[in-house]
């Protein structure tokens, strides 16, 4: 009975330390997207700034994707608590698709922003669009860690490391994807009224 004890103060500590790094490490994505948005509004005054620019259509549909990642990332961790391995297979895949779509759509929303003559980078670019492709690859470089951090969690779940008393990883898992899909939503909506 003691050893139990002291073995789940250690889980609880070892949460806590965990969670703590992770909000550290958001904190600090937070501080740098601030800074590039800064730099974003700053740049508005500038003569060659297009004035006239839309956001591409992909963009408002990977928004809804990502946050569907949420949702589903949520339900995941949720199922986990009931010991619904099933469920969470589900869940937990069902997050992969959706956050290799979101990063599909942002790809094509690049593709749409070409389409339309503006470039990213180069003689045919601008400002606007320079900063637009800065911002949205940093965020699909945080991305690309929550997809690692999903797979590691997923081959995990396989493994049978996860069961309602030990649900870290996939809790973990589930505060950055919702980091990530609140950031985007705040850049999202940023660049759309900002532009």
């Amino acid at each position: 009975m003691e050893m139990t004890m002291k073995i789940s103060e250690e889980q609880v500590t070892k949460a806590k330390s965990a969670k703590l790094i992770l909000l550290f490490a958001m904190v600090s994505m937070t501080m740098m997207f601030a800074g590039l948005t800064s730099a974003f509004v700053v740049s508005k005054s500038r003569a060659d700034w297009l004035k006239n620019f839309e956001l591409p259509s992909a963009f408002y549909y990977s928004t809804v994707v990502i946050m569907a990642c949420s949702v589903t990332f949520y339900l995941a961790k949720k199922a986990i608590q009931k010991d619904n391995r099933s469920a969470t297979t589900t869940l937990l895949l069902g997050t992969l698709a959706l956050g290799i779509l979101f990063v599909v759509l942002q790809f094509a929303g690049f593709g749409q922003i070409v389409k339309s003559g503006y470039y990213f980078t180069g003689e045919g670019s601008s400002i606007t669009t320079t900063f637009l492709y800065v911002v949205t690859v940093t965020h699909l470089l945080h991305l690309a860690g929550g997809l690692i951090s999903l797979l590691i969690i997923i081959y995990n779940h396989f493994k049978q490391k996860y069961n309602s008393t030990q649900t870290l990883g996939i809790e973990l898992g589930a505060m950055y994807w919702h980091f990530l899909d609140l950031l985007w939503v705040y850049l999202f909506l940023f660049l759309y009224f900002f532009k």
